[in-house]
């Protein structure tokens, strides 16, 4: 179950949870308009964080800022704690992504106990469980901080490779409505096409039109399950040359048209 705190709207939730109502939600590449933190506890997967995929499994905390494109795997053997940390958030957190092997079993206990308090102020009607409530939140970010200093933090190398894919997937966040496609961008970007596509391959195993599309797809499933918009006004509003060439892009993805899989819902 979800718990939502006064401050800040944030949120503690069970992993597994963030699947419900389809695995889309999760491993499609989407962005969130606050922080968040994800902490493995069971399991294994990969993710991708900016183009760049990585693997992950027990012990793994993945911090990701406000508007950074990503998406995981979430199978039935994944378990952990996911942090929302609303968009008014005032506690110091970091300022870019972190993929953090978390080795020593003292770090790891504590994080596990910083959870546990912030979840049971949250749930709590005792007097100050708010101001409560925000120091874990501040010292959960000092964790963060500590974790991400120490040598082993396992932050990837940034390569020209990568530093094109993460600039390329930035742009693709902001624009990724305008009905741009990935020649665009590439110009956009000061590189080929070809060039674009080659570097997001070896970054996260998929190209640039691949990473694209799947951001505007999931952007056209949440809106179909979220919303009432028609479907020509999604595709619309999506970028999307015609109704038609959204139906025939979406099916192609899902393996349902866009009146399909809101049925579905």
């Amino acid at each position: 179950m979800t718990r939502q705190s006064p401050i800040s709207q944030l949120r503690l939730m069970a992993i597994p949870r963030l699947a419900s109502g389809g695995r889309w939600r999760v491993e499609a590449m989407r962005s969130l308009s606050e922080a968040c933190l994800l902490w493995f506890t069971k399991g294994q997967g990969r993710i991708t964080i900016s183009g760049v995929t990585r693997g992950y499994t027990a012990h793994n905390a993945i911090f990701i800022p406000p508007g950074v494109m990503h998406g995981f795997e979430a199978g039935t053997q994944v378990f952990g704690t996911a942090v929302f940390f609303g968009r008014d958030c005032d506690v110091t957190l970091p300022k870019v992504p972190l993929h953090l092997r978390i080795r020593e079993v003292h770090a790891q206990q504590e994080v596990n106990i910083l959870l546990d308090s912030i979840l049971r102020e949250m749930d709590s009607d005792t007097p100050a469980h708010d101001r409560a409530t925000r120091h874990y939140l501040g010292l959960l970010g000092v964790w963060l901080e500590r974790q991400s200093k120490k040598e082993d933090s396992a932050a990837p190398r940034q390569t020209a490779t990568r530093r094109l894919v993460a600039r390329y997937t930035a742009l693709l966040e902001r624009d990724f409505r305008s009905g741009m496609g990935v020649a665009d961008f590439a110009a956009a970007l000061g590189v080929t096409p070809t060039h674009l596509t080659r570097c997001c391959n070896a970054a996260c195993g998929r190209p640039a039109s691949a990473l694209l599309q799947d951001r505007r797809i999931f952007e056209a499933r949440k809106l179909l399950s979220e919303t009432r918009m028609p479907v020509g006004r999604i595709a619309e509003s999506l970028g999307f040359n015609s109704p038609a060439y959204f139906t025939r892009a979406f099916q192609h993805l899902t393996g349902k048209s866009p009146t399909a899989f809101r049925r579905t819902l």
